[in-house]
């Protein structure tokens, strides 16, 4: 057998697709559905993103789908974000297709190249390659912004939008609401060369920000007020983080998000709920930009994107108790100081996930356990936690912890054992190691004096109390069985030493050791070894399962006892540990090697998830 090494769950390798069989859902039948019958087996791809022109010259799409994952990098990501990572690189994955990462990056005030570095480490972290190719650059809806406005001179020049220079209050108003239908702008009768000559005017710098901005010519009667003209351009004087100046004119969300799938060729852009309601307009806005216009003057355009077009599927966000997934509630808990940083691991962001101690095969293996619906439900964090225990099971290396330590003194070790005499223990480092292998060992050593928990001594055992109390006998685990004695306190009262006898020749994996029947094995590390390590003991950071639901106030819910530090006594197998390094703290539960603060010379260990759901019953 070999000697202990920390464990090597630091997550740099990509998680592997889990091996179970995949359980259906509406999206994987629709996916199955579109293959049986070549919806898309006409698509034809260039190598990159482009219009119709562009890829009628490619060749037939290599990859049978193409989803996507468009984030809009004005913060980080989260773990309901990782839902949509999985299923939208999982399907991809599972069906000889290919995931686009794109970032949404149509509002230059609120996007950061902070945030690109972060999204990218994320999707990279939980195991995904995108765009085809392990190197490939993400896309950018910025790189897309020529297109959008050459689609919107289209649309003007085919009378499907007009400038409007009605103000946001005005506009507001006449677009009615669910009881009253809306008010056509007196704006929005102009003849499409006046409306082209005002939206080169927009882009050209002429009009102040906010004085007008392009809306789609549709139904101001729509009963889906999203169809009630909605505006796909406005001015805003912004540097964006990826054009500089270039533009001055932004194309909005909804009017960006369909183009930039035509021009990638997604297959099935897939969404939640939030976004069904939009859904109309997408699909209205890539039919008039597929088909081909005869204009009055015989001029025949049109026909910019590709066909077949794409087709949004919605399915149900993550609802998770004890979480907020607002990234401006998350932003206040940081901007505020109630936590330390984004990857606080009491937050809920992929960076806290990772810092807690979270896996990728964990959260890959969540989003497969909860599946994929079209109606909205809650999930228990448990369910969350869980899934890390059963991931860091068989993976995670062993090691003896002394949280709330209290002196153990053998005061008989001098006289059976030999005076200074340090005795050699090993344990394995995994219980179950994998079929075909041998466990690496740990290897510590036991003398006169050993730290133990402060709660595995009472002067008077409660009824059923097995541990040490006068009279009793316990084994120290991996090393000799013990009975103690009594204990020794200050002038307070306070227990500064439990004192015990060692019982000669029951030390374990020797002959004699079942000499001796104990009830009970408790955990300690010895003084002459042990290392001191801080240890931060995480629980969940909101005490209501809904922090934020009812309209109450979301910091009235904080967890004051979200975290705990203590300094602990660690054995010297975990001395060598790295950052990100995860092991199980026997008896406490899974902890990881702090990724930013964990030291050789200062030993940091958060805890991830204990051995069972301590919230439960």
């Amino acid at each position: 057998m070999s000697t202990q090494t920390p464990a090597n769950t630091t997550d740099n390798a990509p998680a592997a697709a889990p091996e179970a069989a995949k359980t259906s859902n509406f999206l994987r039948q629709i996916i199955e559905a579109d293959l049986d019958k070549g919806t898309y087996a006409s698509r034809r791809w260039a190598g990159t993103p482009g219009d119709a022109a562009h890829h009628a010259a490619g060749q037939p799409d290599p990859a049978k789908i193409r989803t996507r994952f468009p984030p809009e990098p004005n913060g980080y990501l989260h773990v309901g974000h990782a839902k949509s990572i999985c299923i939208n690189f999982g399907l991809a994955r599972d069906y000889g297709g290919v995931c686009h990462l794109r970032f949404d990056d149509t509002n230059p005030e609120k996007e950061d190249t902070e945030y690109v570095n972060s999204i990218i480490d994320a999707v990279k972290w939980l195991g995904f390659d995108w765009n085809g190719s392990k190197d490939a650059a993400p896309y950018q809806a910025s790189d897309y912004f020529d297109f959008m406005y050459r689609a919107a001179e289209h649309l003007i020049e085919a009378g499907h939008a007009y400038v409007d220079e009605q103000t946001v209050e005005q506009i507001r108003i006449n677009r009615g609401d669910f009881s009253k239908p809306g008010v056509n702008s007196p704006f929005r009768s102009r003849t499409p060369a006046e409306n082209l000559a005002k939206f080169r005017e927009m882009r050209d710098g002429k009009h102040e920000d906010g004085s007008m901005v392009l809306r789609a010519k549709i139904d101001m009667a729509s009963p889906n007020i999203n169809m009630r003209d909605p505006a796909i351009y406005r001015i805003r004087r912004a540097t964006h983080h990826n054009t500089g100046d270039t533009w001055c004119i932004y194309p909005m969300y909804t009017y960006a998000h369909p183009i930039e799938d035509a021009l990638e060729q997604i297959t099935h852009s897939l969404c939640t709920l939030e976004f069904e309601d939009q859904r109309p307009f997408y699909d209205w806005l890539l039919e008039r930009l597929t088909e081909v216009t005869t204009l009055p003057d015989g001029r025949v355009v049109g026909g910019l994107l590709a066909a077949p077009a794409p087709r949004q599927y919605e399915f149900a966000r993550l609802n998770l108790t004890y979480v907020i997934t607002s990234k401006r509630k998350l932003a206040q808990l940081v901007y505020d100081h109630k936590v330390s940083g984004w990857d606080d691991p009491r937050m809920p962001t992929i960076v806290g996930l990772r810092r807690r101690g979270y896996t990728p095969a964990a959260i890959q293996t969540f989003a497969d356990r909860i599946g994929v619906t079209k109606s909205d439900s809650w999930i228990d964090y448990s369910t969350l936690e869980g899934c890390l225990r059963e991931d860091l099971e068989l993976k995670a290396h062993r090691g003896m912890a002394v949280l709330n330590p209290v002196k153990l003194v053998l005061t008989n070790w001098d006289d059976v054992m030999g005076a200074g005499h340090l005795e050699p223990c090993t344990l394995p480092a995994l219980p179950h190691p994998p079929e075909g292998t041998e466990s690496p060992i740990r290897h510590f050593t036991i003398g006169k004096e050993v730290w133990i928990e402060r709660e595995d001594f009472e002067e008077v055992p409660p009824k059923g109390y097995k541990r040490l109390f006068p009279g009793n006998k316990v084994r120290l685990k991996g090393g000799y069985v013990i009975e103690c004695t009594g204990s020794t306190k200050d002038t307070n009262g306070v227990i500064t030493e439990v004192l015990a006898t060692v019982v000669p020749d029951t030390k374990s994996g020797t002959p004699g050791a079942d000499s001796v029947k104990v009830k009970a094995a408790i955990t300690w590390v010895g003084v002459a070894d042990g290392v001191n390590a801080e240890v931060r003991m995480y629980d969940r950071l909101f005490l209501d399962a809904h922090p934020d639901a009812g309209g109450k106030d979301f910091i009235e819910s904080l967890n004051p006892n979200s975290l705990k530090v203590v300094t602990a006594i660690v054995e010297p197998s975990l001395a060598n540990a790295k950052p990100d390094d995860k092991f199980q703290f026997e008896r406490h539960g899974y902890f990881v090697a702090d990724r930013i603060d964990h030291k050789a010379e200062k030993p940091v260990f958060n805890l991830a998830v204990g051995l069972k759901d301590s919230w439960g019953k």
